[in-house]
């Protein structure tokens, strides 16, 4: 082998790599790409020493890692390229820079089904939907639990914990359900999970099976459709009036679903409430038909209206009911623990699923926030954050009848964090909600959440107030109008 490959001079300025990984880098590219084709003898160790100027001790040290790595090989007749499959030789190197012949590995097919409702980079600019107060969070509360937590903790607490989440939280989420949503559940049918997210994506994996068929509001929670895409499932889409989710009898005759997902208390996001009699339909079909309800409880805590509505879940006993709830809304985003109530007479089968499918992690983040709810602190905030975001949703109500037509329907506002603006047909509500966020306001296009997007029931505006101070809403909102406005011809 020529020495001229490697006798470009190694670097010793000051923040480069050392010539001894700089040698290694060469050689190892070199192998790859052809240069150094297999079976093709190293210059000797002294020989090299001497052409780089290098000590012998870092030459033998680069010959001894290629020959760890399985680069090379070593024998009585020195240091050899081992044989790669994959390392073109030098003749089909070059023809191969010129002609691309290898074909790029293939996403899934779930992947392109996949499109994004948000932008993930944006979600601090105000009037972002479904944002907390972040800027009122008690954080020196929450710091003394963490460290109330980490004082009564073990070293053993580092370890892998309960795959279904810390015995101490699940036994303070129970109870708080109990109490504050009147779901029927024990310690035991609590899983501690990922978000909300990660609660959704496990009833798909316990639940359901690839082709099964699964239904969900329209328009509806964007995540739910990426989770039951993940799990290959058909999706149909079931359209949302004023009272919640609309399922034609015939729907259940023609094919039921194995999955129905519904958000009952405050639907997203229109911001409708499931009314008693749907609700309790859909349990005796449900059961009927031996399908599962996913109760998506994702902000009903902040009712502002009279006492918050409660849980479908606990209407009958053992409903066929999987309940899902998250603390992205009552504490904040980044927190990403969630939580899925199972029913008792599911539990005993998917205990088994459960332990192989979680690792029990974010131990300590789980026993602070067991520390939160326990000491009260946890039903404070919520307190506090009930009274301002009925102060915001009223500012933003304000402004909005200030600024914009009133032929412009308001929807929603019974509970959370976001109203819906209803536009005409001739405004697109996902070319405003673009140039919305040019101009530092976060708007959600209400067609962005329905798979039938040109239905002008689905052409409004999702607006957010929780991350919004009221004081901002009069000139955030003259702004948003100043867009719906026609342009001259």
């Amino acid at each position: 082998m020529s020495v001229s490959l490697l006798s470009s001079p190694l670097q010793s300025a000051a923040g480069a790599a050392s010539r001894q990984q700089q040698l290694l880098s060469r050689l190892k590219h070199a192998i790859l790409d052809g240069r150094l084709p297999a079976g093709s003898r190293l210059p000797s160790t002294r020989s090299l020493c001497a052409e780089l100027q290098v000590a012998r001790n870092t030459v033998l040290a680069v010959y001894e890692q290629l020959v760890a790595e399985g680069y090379a090989q070593a024998d009585r007749q020195g240091t050899r390229v081992a044989s790669l499959a994959h390392a073109p030789p030098p003749q089909q190197r070059a023809a191969s820079e010129d002609v691309a012949t290898v074909s790029a590995p293939r996403q899934s097919r779930r992947v392109s089904t996949m499109t994004p409702t948000r932008d993930a980079g944006d979600r601090t600019l105000p009037l972002t939907p479904g944002m907390p107060a972040l800027s009122r969070f008690p954080l020196n509360a929450w710091l003394r639990a963490q460290e109330r937590a980490l004082k009564r903790a073990s070293p053993q607490v580092l370890a892998y914990g309960d795959p279904l989440g810390e015995p101490a939280l699940r036994e303070a989420i129970a109870q708080y359900l109990r109490v504050a949503r009147g779901v029927r559940c024990t310690p035991g049918q609590v899983v501690v999970t990922e978000g909300a997210q990660g609660a959704l994506s496990l009833c798909v994996r316990l639940f359901a099976n690839p082709g099964e068929r699964a239904w969900m509001e329209d328009p509806g929670y964007g995540g739910v459709r990426a989770a039951f895409h993940a799990g290959d499932l058909k999706i149909q889409a079931m359209p949302v009036d004023g009272e919640g989710i609309l399922i034609p009898a015939r729907a259940w005759r023609r094919q039921a679903p194995r999955l129905v997902h519904v958000t009952p208390s405050h639907q997203y996001p229109t911001g409708a409430v499931l009314s008693l009699s749907r609700r309790l339909e859909l349990i005796a079909r449900a059961r009927q038909a031996g399908s599962w309800i996913i109760e998506d409880d994702y902000d009903s805590e902040f009712r502002h209206r009279g006492h918050p509505v409660p849980a479908m879940q606990g209407l009958v006993a053992d409903a066929p009911v999987l309940y899902v709830g998250t603390f992205s809304k009552t504490m904040f985003p980044a927190l990403r623990i969630g939580f899925l109530v199972l029913p008792a007479s599911a539990g005993a089968g998917a205990y088994p699923a459960l332990a192989e499918l979680l690792r029990g992690g974010h131990r300590l983040e789980q026993l602070a926030l067991a520390e939160f709810i326990a000491g009260g602190q946890f039903a404070r905030h919520l307190g506090r954050m009930r009274r301002l975001y009925r102060e915001r949703q009223q500012a933003l109500r304000l402004a909005l009848q200030a600024h914009l037509p009133a032929s412009y329907a308001v929807r929603g506002g019974e509970s959370g964090l976001h109203l819906t603006v209803q536009l005409p047909p001739a405004l697109e509500d996902v070319a405003i909600s673009t140039a919305a966020r040019a101009a530092g306001m976060n708007v959600g296009a209400l067609s962005s959440f329905s798979a039938q997007r040109r239905q002008a029931d689905n052409n409004g505006l999702v607006i957010g107030y929780g991350n919004t101070s009221s004081e901002q809403f009069d000139a955030l909102i003259g702004r948003l109008a100043r867009l719906l406005r026609p342009s001259p011809r």
